[in-house]
C-alpha cells in the first residue's frame, strides 16, 4: 500500500467529520425554546417565587440573559433574570413573557399564564360516592309520564342524546356551578344568582355580577328547566341549548367575566378538578366543551318532584280529584285550569313550550325573543322566588294574579290567549277569594325537599 494513502487516511477522516458537522461558520446560534413552561399559580397575600428559565431549561443557547414582561403589568409581581417574586395584589390571570437574549442580540421568547386565586378560597367537600342525579338513579315519578295537563312530562325533554344526565357528571356540575374561581376575581359563582332556597333564581330584581355592577335581567329560575320542548334558554331565548347558555353567564361583562381560555386555565390548576374531570368523562382533558356539558347535567337535574301538588298523586294513578287539598287550594286548582292558565304552564311539571309576549307593558320596551315575548320558567317554586317576570317588577304572588286578572295591557303583539272575543285584552274578574285561592295553590308547587337537598347544595364550606 502506497505511503501517500498512509498519510491522507487521517486527514480524509477529519474531513468527513467536518462535512457531518456543516460548515463552521464561526456565528452563534440563536436561542431557541427547549421546555415550555407550564401555567402557575399564585395566591393573592401569599409571597410567590418562580424561576421561569427552569434552572436554564426553557431555552437552548449560550450566554443567555432573560427578561420578563407581565399583562396586565403590575399587581405586585417583578420579573429579573428570568424569576419572577413579588406578592400578587389582585386575583385574575397574569400572561408572562419570557425572553431569552443570546450574545449577539439573537431572541426568543414563550409565554405561560399564571392564574392568581383570590385568598382563602376552600376546596368542596365532597361524598366518598357522588349523590344520585341520573334518571336510573332517581327515575321521574309516575305523573310525569301520565298525559294530562297537555302531555307526559317527557315530550317536553331537551336533554341531548350526546350529553344524558350522569351522577358523576352532574357532581363536577355541581362543584362548577358553585365555585367561585368561574369568575374573573374570584367573587361570584352561578350559585350567586340562582340561588337554591329561591328555587335557583334571585330574589333581588336584578342579580349584582363580579364586579358589582348589575345584570340587565332578572334571574330566571332553574328548577325543572329540563322540560322545554324547543331547548333554548334565556328569557329571550337567544342560546340555542343549555349547553351553549352555561358558558354565557361565564364569559358576560357584567356577570362573571371569564374567557373561556382563563377559565380552562384556572381549572387546570386547581388540585381538585382533574379527578372529578377524570370520573366524569374518562380522562382528566379540560376544555371549555367539558364544562358546559357537566353543567348542563346538573341544572337539568333539578327537577322538582316532591311539593304538595306531587305527594297528591300518591296511589291515584293518572287521575286525582287532589284530597289532600285544603278547600282553598281546590278551588285554586279549578281556577288554575278554568282560567286558562294550565294553556301556557302545561303538564304535571307546569312548563311552558314557547315564549309570549303577555301585556306587560302597551309599548314594548324589551324586545326579547322578538315583538316582547319572553320565555317563562316552570311554576315549580314559584312562591320562593321573591321576584317575577323578565324584569322583576312584580313582588309577590298577588301582584302576579292581580295583573292577569285585570292588568294585562293592549300591547300590539300580545299573545292570542289573553285576549278576549273583542281582540282586547282579557279580563278574568276573580273576587278577592278567588285571587287568594289561586295563590295558595301556586304555593302547592314549592317542593321544600329539592330547596333544601344536599345534592343541589353548596359544596363549599363556608
Amino acid at each position: 500500500m502506497p505511503n501517500s494513502f498512509l498519510v491522507r487516511a487521517p486527514l480524509l477522516a477529519l474531513l468527513l467529520v467536518a462535512a457531518c458537522d456543516g460548515p463552521s461558520t464561526g456565528v452563534e446560534a440563536p436561542p431557541q425554546v427547549r421546555t415550555q413552561v407550564s401555567t402557575q399559580a399564585a395566591e393573592v397575600g401569599t409571597p410567590f417565587e418562580f424561576d421561569a428559565t427552569l434552572g436554564g431549561e426553557a431555552f437552548r443557547g449560550s450566554g443567555l440573559t432573560y427578561t420578563l414582561t407581565f399583562a396586565p403589568a403590575g399587581g405586585g409581581l417583578q420579573g429579573a433574570d428570568g424569576r419572577i417574586t413579588g406578592t400578587p395584589a389582585e386575583p385574575g390571570v397574569v400572561i408572562v413573557t419570557l425572553t431569552a437574549t443570546g450574545t449577539t442580540g439573537a431572541q426568543a421568547t414563550q409565554s405561560f399564564p399564571l392564574v392568581i386565586f383570590s385568598r382563602g378560597l376552600a376546596a368542596p367537600q365532597l361524598p366518598g360516592v357522588p349523590f344520585r342525579y341520573s334518571d336510573q338513579g332517581v327515575p321521574l315519578p309516575a305523573h310525569y309520564l301520565a298525559s294530562a295537563l297537555g302531555g307526559p312530562v317527557t315530550a317536553t325533554d331537551n336533554t341531548p342524546a350526546g350529553n344524558p344526565i350522569t351522577d358523576a357528571g352532574a357532581a363536577l356540575g355541581r362543584v362548577l356551578f358553585f365555585d367561585r374561581r368561574l369568575s374573573a376575581n374570584d367573587a361570584v359563582s352561578c350559585a350567586s344568582c340562582h340561588v337554591q332556597a329561591a328555587g335557583f333564581s334571585d330574589t333581588a330584581q336584578v342579580s349584582r355580577g363580579f364586579r358589582g355592577e348589575m345584570t340587565g335581567r332578572h334571574s330566571m329560575a332553574l328548577t325543572n328547566a329540563r322540560f322545554y320542548r324547543n331547548g333554548r334558554f334565556f328569557w329571550d331565548e337567544r342560546a340555542a341549548t343549555l349547553e351553549a347558555q352555561v358558558l354565557q353567564p361565564i364569559q358576560d361583562g357584567k356577570e362573571m367575566g371569564m374567557s373561556l381560555q382563563n377559565l380552562v386555565w384556572k381549572l387546570q390548576v386547581t388540585p381538585y378538578y382533574p379527578a372529578l374531570f377524570q370520573a366524569a368523562f374518562g380522562s382528566a382533558e379540560i376544555d371549555s366543551t367539558r364544562v358546559a356539558r357537566a353543567l348542563a347535567q346538573y341544572v337539568r337535574s333539578m327537577t322538582s318532584t316532591d311539593s304538595r301538588f306531587d305527594r297528591a298523586f300518591a296511589g291515584t294513578g293518572d287521575s286525582n280529584n287532589f284530597a289532600s287539598f285544603t278547600p282553598e287550594e281546590r278551588q285554586g286548582h279549578q281556577l288554575f285550569l278554568s282560567s286558562g292558565c294550565a294553556g301556557c304552564h302545561a303538564t304535571n311539571a307546569h312548563v311552558s313550550d314557547a315564549p309570549q309576549n303577555i301585556g306587560l307593558d302597551a309599548v314594548t320596551t324589551d324586545l326579547g325573543a322578538g315583538g316582547g315575548r319572553f320565555k317563562s320558567p316552570s311554576l315549580r317554586n314559584v312562591a320562593v322566588r321573591g321576584r317575577f317576570m323578565h324584569d322583576g317588577r312584580f313582588t309577590s304572588l298577588e301582584q302576579v294574579v292581580s295583573f292577569y286578572d285585570t292588568g294585562v295591557q293592549p300591547n300590539p303583539d300580545l299573545d292570542p290567549g289573553l285576549r278576549g272575543p273583542d281582540g282586547k285584552p282579557r279580563r278574568l274578574n276573580l273576587t278577592p277569594a278567588q285571587r287568594k285561592a289561586l295563590v295558595a295553590y301556586l304555593e302547592t308547587l314549592t317542593d321544600h325537599t329539592q330547596l333544601t337537598a344536599q345534592r343541589f347544595s353548596d359544596p363549599f364550606p363556608q
